[in-house]
């Protein structure tokens, strides 16, 4: 069997037509499926348009949540409730194209491999989306510790085993596709175009997209901690040179620079104490929501 999982914030305008087609590509694989649709705290319409197909096809599972949790813990708990042998994560908002399911299927069937990732060879989105989305997956391939596959979200197929090994991660602040390719296993990709939305507004606004690539990096990197040190090393021989002309200026007679100069060295020193203290802040909050140990999710009503 073939799960999918769906999250779905306000999506009224298009779920219907999203599950249509999703449910007619499973079917050309002539594998038995389900879809798992995550309700993340939709205030609008979404959850009844979902009732009412779920009358035509019974293989729709709907997974409604207390309150909006985040897209990686609503992915989270469609992968806890997905029974399948092989899983799909996709976005609900028609930018994984439901065509593409028969394809990664085919793949990972054809390959062996135990997980198979989309990854974006064009973006149909706005300019500034492309801008900062790039320099993310570059960066962050750069910075990880582990192999990242760069142009790679959500949308992906993997086995039972992989599926399996992801649901023994327990960190709350998460992002699946760095945990996806931290299992392992065989992995293999495929290449799409990514559209844009068809309808609707993103519902990943600026502000959340930046703060799930801050999880990424914090979570699969030790770069923040290696640029404190590198910067408290280029501090270090910022005083070392002061000295040295400090030393020689008495020598030589000449007055030092005045001020100015000790402005600038208290300036220097006291912006990079203050970016320290900032860093091993960000890091004793996530130990903080760690300790904490909160549920990633919270159920309100689940449809099966």
């Amino acid at each position: 069997m073939i799960s999918v999982i769906i999250p779905l914030l306000n999506e009224s305008s298009l779920v219907s037509d999203l599950i249509r087609e999703t449910a007619e590509n499973l079917q050309l694989t002539g594998e038995a499926y389900e879809i798992v649709c995550v309700d993340d705290g939709s205030t609008d319409n979404t959850v009844q348009k979902l009732l009412q197909f779920r009358k035509q096809d019974p293989n729709v599972k709907i997974v409604s949540l207390s309150r909006n949790f985040g897209l990686q813990a609503a992915l989270t708990a469609g992968l806890d409730f997905a029974k399948g042998d092989f899983v799909v994560m996709m976005d609900g908002d028609f930018q994984d194209p439901p065509e593409m399911i028969p394809d990664l299927f085919n793949k990972i069937k054809e390959t062996g491999a135990d997980v198979v990732t989309a990854v974006r060879e064009q973006r149909n989105e706005k300019f500034s989306r492309r801008l900062y989305t790039g320099v993310f997956h570059k960066v962050f391939s750069s910075v990880s510790e582990s192999e990242q596959i760069a142009q790679s979200g959500n949308f992906s197929i993997m086995s039972r085993k992989a599926h399996q090994a992801i649901l023994k991660f327990s960190e709350r602040n998460r992002y699946l596709p760095g945990i996806r390719n931290f299992v392992g296993f065989k992995q293999e990709v495929i290449l799409y175009d990514r559209p844009d939305r068809l309808s609707g507004k993103a519902k990943m606004s600026r502000k959340k997209l930046f703060a799930l690539a801050a999880d990424a990096i914090y979570s699969f990197s030790k770069w923040p901690i290696k640029a404190c040190l590198y910067f408290g090393l280029l501090g270090i021989f910022i005083f070392l040179a002061a000295i040295v002309y400090t030393f020689f200026s008495k020598i030589m007679g000449l007055a030092p620079i005045g001020w100015s100069s000790m402005f600038l060295a208290v300036s220097f020193f006291g912006s990079v104490q203050l970016t320290f203290l900032g860093l091993i802040g960000e890091y004793v909050y996530r130990i903080f929501k760690e300790v904490q140990n909160r549920p990633v999710y919270i159920i309100k009503e689940v449809y099966e």
